[in-house]
């Protein structure tokens, strides 16, 4: 078996409406039927259990060698985790060469599932070794590494509901929705009307809170420090207890809170300027942690945060308590999972000595144990949506200070002790501004109502069901195929519209030749 021309359909085409690894396979005159190859199905169900049924129950037709490598690379993929479910196989005039299509989430995986599915089959001919659980763990990583996260991911699901077509720009999170004058890019959940002073002043918290408290949000008060002996005197001068955190850091890195000692203090700066070179004290604010998701004008999700914590059974030290709570498969490493698993770092350590514990302490049955009080999902927290609860005069709060920075996807950290009152009234302010806000607490909380927030996103960056595509004519013939095109293109710019055409004189763009030549067929 030969395989040639490997090449990736990255959107509609004639197969199918999914993406997809297409490959010419030539067989031989024996690979032509597998039932002459003696023992090489039992060898191949030997090696890899999950291929499946190789012919519909009921069909008789002998199974060639490219059917083979079609399912194969297709369970390869699905056994790892990823969601693909086409594959087909067509047969070209020419007798013992096939086309082969197979679905791919990621292009990267579906290349490597082709390779890894032609090694199978070559174990399985020569009867030598093949490793599945190394291929599929293979795969499965190469998937984690290379995916969309759940923010970006969530946006462009939204998308493809919506039919609006995107392609991955980059390896990364940057990704472009529609096309020509109707397109628009995201990174993360980063719009890309948002203007880089935004995002700049998001991530300076000290002026954040200045524009924020001029603008009448209530903001905690507090002051830059250089160093863990001006943190101690800040702390002091601001009264106990205090938060310390990077002046311009995410995702709660950095962030400890509930400060009310000198050696935790020292502790917390230590932690915090590690993040960064500038560092803040400012007033803590008792309460419980939310955060509230604002696109646009509207506040379309709000998430309680609780911090990471155990419950104590009486028998088990609080780091095999951690260790049994990581095992949850909704944690993991990073932010492709739910939740984050929970770390017992030196911000845990002081939490711990604060409740009169250490890592090894058996707590006793029922007892809280909690590792660290800021409550990010990033730093093992978990979520519970209280999207409904919300005060209509606490979400203008929180709208106003994504205004006032000119987020237009923006979460605003809140502390206060209930969502169900205005923040006034019991004390409560807006800690932090983010710019592209991670989206999972809403996606999938840990408790309660999960959110469509991407597609709440989307409808603010295509309202009115646009599906951010261009019109296209296609005219086809033997002779006055320019002039059809010509007299079409005039026509529509007539009406009003911009209009792009192509011809065997060139390219046009609104009247403006673009490109010179024949560009009228197939290859233009």
């Amino acid at each position: 078996m030969e395989v040639s021309r490997i090449r990736a359909l990255r959107g509609p085409n004639l197969w199918s409406r999914h993406t997809a690894i297409e490959a010419i396979v030539s067989c031989s005159e024996a690979e032509c039927s597998i039932e002459r190859m003696g023992e090489f199905e039992s060898r191949l169900r030997q090696r890899f259990p999950e291929i499946g049924a190789l012919r519909p129950d009921g069909q008789s037709d002998s199974i060639n060698m490219a059917h083979v490598l079609e399912l194969a690379a297709l369970a390869l993929q699905a056994q790892a985790g990823c969601p693909v479910t086409f594959s087909h196989l067509a047969a070209t005039p020419e007798k013992g060469i096939y086309q082969v299509v197979v679905e791919y989430t990621e292009e990267v995986v579906g290349r490597r599932a082709f390779q890894l599915a032609q090694d199978l089959i070559l174990s399985a001919e020569n009867d030598t070794a093949f490793n599945l659980e190394e291929a599929l763990a293979e795969l499965h990583e190469l998937d984690e590494d290379v995916r969309l996260g759940p923010s970006t991911g969530a946006i462009v699901e939204a998308a493809v509901a919506r039919g609006i077509p995107f392609r991955r720009l980059t390896e990364g999170s940057l990704v472009q929705f529609g096309w020509g004058s109707k397109q628009r890019r995201i990174q993360a959940a980063e719009m890309d009307n948002t203007s880089a002073i935004a995002e700049s002043i998001a991530q300076d918290k000290e002026l954040t809170k200045r524009l924020l408290h001029a603008a009448g949000v209530p903001v905690p008060h507090g002051r830059p420090v250089n160093d863990a002996d001006d943190a101690w005197a800040a702390a002091q001068e601001i009264g106990l207890p205090v938060v310390i955190k990077p002046q311009d850091g995410n995702q709660g890195k950095g962030v400890t809170v509930n400060i009310t000692t000198e050696a935790h203090t020292r502790i917390a700066y230590a932690a915090a300027a590690a993040i960064s070179d500038e560092v803040m004290v400012e007033r803590y604010l008792p309460g419980h942690d939310y955060r509230l998701l604002v696109v646009g004008d509207q506040l379309v999700a709000a998430a309680r945060r609780s911090p990471p914590s155990v419950i104590g059974d009486g028998v088990h030290t609080v780091r095999q308590l951690v260790d049994e709570v990581n095992l949850d498969p909704r944690r993991g490493d990073g932010h492709a999972t739910s939740l984050t698993k929970i770390r017992l770092d030196d911000i845990a350590h002081a939490r711990l000595a604060i409740q009169g514990y250490t890592a090894e302490s058996v707590p006793a049955k029922g007892a809280r144990v909690i590792l660290r009080n800021n409550a990010n999902l990033s730093t093992g927290g978990t979520a519970t949506d209280v999207t409904d609860d919300v005060h209509p005069e606490l979400a203008a709060r929180a709208v106003a200070a994504a205004q006032m920075v000119g987020l237009d996807i923006c979460g605003v950290d809140i502390v206060c002790e209930s969502v169900l009152r205005p923040l006034e009234v019991q004390g409560g302010g807006v800690v932090e501004v983010n710019a592209a806000p991670g989206l999972r607490m809403h996606i999938a909380p840990s408790y309660g109502k999960g959110r469509d927030v991407g597609k709440a996103i989307i409808e603010n960056m295509y309202p009115d069901n646009d599906n951010g595509r261009i019109p296209v004519i296609a005219v086809t013939g033997t002779n006055g195929k320019t002039t059809t095109v010509r007299l079409t293109a005039h026509i529509m710019t007539s009406s009003g519209l911009r209009v792009g055409m192509t011809n065997t004189d060139g390219v046009y763009v609104n009247g403006q030749q673009i490109d010179s030549g024949d560009c009228s067929g197939p290859r233009s």
